[in-house]
């Protein structure tokens, strides 16, 4: 996950934000502004060095559809679609597959009912451990079936923290971003005790988050390359933090596309390939 990033997919937002209230966006985005934050965001993948692809089926009345990471990821053997949570999310699925066949990714496995899983509930600790959040997004036999889709690949599981509740999103990867091989920025309050201690035990530093900024998605950050990372503009004493890892670290501006929906560069983003 945090290999140099060469080819990723994105979907541009929603026209038609009338039914923000019911995916729980904390206000109605400015169509025409979240239009141009989604530019910029383009723009600076571009510039680090990314071929963006952009999604050809779009995101019609559904605003959580811009946060493309969610129902599927990419392994070298294709891609594998996910069965997302929140289950209004679940749409999403049909339309990647159309855009993975676009784009010539093949379909590699596919979750099945009474399944559960979300992009943002699992990360690679390396090419060989996957670690999966449990929670309300993400259930046992999800993981499960990963196991399943992925032989020779041990998948690792633990629990997330109930922390505000059912109703809000708690993802994996909203307490923990990789940012290299050995370093990954974190939110250690709320991280699972056996996380930590597999971080521990592979030797990997910690970059960690401030409680003041925790709140303002500071920890959802997209790793460009090693030790080269996009972030939301707003979080300057986790940026400050980072650079003093030793982290490049290039900012974008969100207001419309990441805060109201609470979604990161992760979440916006399905890296199609890394080297």
């Amino acid at each position: 996950m945090t290999g140099t990033l060469r080819r990723v997919l994105v979907r541009l937002p929603a026209t038609d934000f009338s039914r923000w209230r019911e995916y729980r966006w904390l206000a109605e985005p400015d169509v025409d502004r979240i239009a141009d934050e989604h530019e910029d965001f383009r723009r600076t993948l571009e510039e680090a060095g990314a071929e963006v692809v952009v999604a050809p089926q779009a995101a019609d009345q559904n605003p959580d559809a811009v946060y493309v990471f969610d129902p599927a990821f990419v392994t070298d053997a294709g891609a594998i679609l996910l069965r997302p949570g929140k289950e209004a999310r679940r749409g999403e699925v049909e339309a990647l597959r159309a855009d993975f066949e676009e784009a010539g990714v093949p379909i590699a496995a596919e979750l099945t009912a009474p399944a559960l899983a979300e992009g943002g509930d699992a990360f690679w600790l390396d090419e060989r451990t996957l670690v999966v959040g449990l929670g309300y997004r993400t259930n046992e036999a999800g993981a499960a079936q990963l196991r399943t889709a992925l032989p020779g690949v041990e998948v690792v599981t633990v629990d997330l923290p109930h922390h505000l509740g059912r109703e809000h999103c708690m993802h994996m990867l909203t307490l923990i971003s990789p940012l290299d091989a050995d370093l990954a920025l974190v939110y250690l309050p709320l991280l699972p005790v056996r996380l930590v201690e597999l971080l521990e035990e592979r030797g990997i530093d910690l970059v960690e988050v401030p409680d003041e900024e925790f709140t303002s998605m500071a920890c959802n950050v997209l790793a460009l390359g090693p030790r080269k990372a996009l972030a939301l503009e707003g979080n300057p004493e986790t940026r400050r933090r980072m650079e003093a890892a030793g982290v490049d670290v290039r900012v974008y501006v969100g207001e419309e596309l990441s805060r109201k929906g609470e979604g990161g560069p992760t979440c916006l983003t399905l890296p199609l390939s890394r080297g």
